[in-house]
């Protein structure tokens, strides 16, 4: 589980065997955990978070996107 940022309390990664899927970052804070869809920012699952810390998250990823996209490129 390559780990990519690490923004406050939320960590973002990916699963080292999800290479058949397009490109997505998993989200973590606690117990709640998240995913979303790259190409272009969309939200793929939610479990846990409420729709405003949803809205934090996706800031990061959208302003991220590129560095996420790099790691991911370069991972598989």
């Amino acid at each position: 589980m390559p780990t990519v940022l690490k923004i406050g309390p939320y960590r973002f990664y990916f699963y080292s065997h999800e290479s058949n899927e397009p490109p997505h970052i998993h989200v973590d804070r606690d117990k709640q955990t998240c995913k979303f869809w790259l190409e272009p920012v969309t939200l793929a699952r939610n479990l846990g978070f409420s729709p405003k810390e949803l809205r934090t998250i996706e800031g990061y990823v959208i302003e991220h996107t590129q560095q996420i996209l790099e790691a991911w490129h370069e991972y598989f």
